[in-house]
């Protein structure tokens, strides 16, 4: 019996990147930015962090759509060689928006095609934040999705706006 196909609604997650990449460009435009509190990232970092999490979303999806068995881990995302490896990759603050805007549009094309079957499948997830642990357990892959609606995206919007001057 072949799997329904009941997509995700990607409209949260679509507006949720559009979002964080509009705070982006406000924070690009405003030539002068706040410098990060300590151990806080600077906007190309928070940016070059999206895009980890996101190519790390579209991965586990991916090999959930592939049959494949799949984990989610964000430590990588994290990491601040990585982190400035990425940012080198991608040109710099313009390079990392035009990559998470293809990666999120992509991320929603994606989910749209998955069934039911899918979407409620559990991979092993690993999710840490500032050193401690968040979520360390199976999670769905429709809630690792929505996750990156309803948290990740937002919270990074708003560290980027924070980096204001009027902030």
């Amino acid at each position: 019996m072949s799997d329904p196909k009941v997509p995700i609604d990607t409209g949260p997650l679509r507006d949720a990147y559009g979002a964080l990449l509009e705070a982006a460009a406000t924070v690009a435009d405003a030539g002068e930015v706040k410098s990060p509190p300590p151990g806080e990232w600077n906007a190309d970092q928070i940016l070059a962090h999206v895009a980890i999490v996101t190519a790390g979303t579209i991965t586990a999806v991916s090999r959930v759509a592939a049959g494949e068995n799949a984990t989610y881990d964000n430590r990588t995302s994290q990491d601040a060689w990585t982190i400035e490896r990425i940012i080198a990759l991608a040109g710099g603050n313009e390079g990392l928006r035009e990559r998470i805007r293809v990666q999120g549009e992509a991320l929603c094309s994606l989910g749209q095609a998955l069934g039911a079957t899918e979407l409620d499948t559990s991979v092993p997830t690993l999710l840490l934040s500032g050193g401690n642990a968040l979520v360390d357990q199976p999670v769905p892959v429709r809630d690792l999705v929505l996750g990156l609606a309803e948290a990740e995206l937002p919270g990074h919007a708003k560290q980027l706006l924070a980096l204001l001057p009027n902030a």
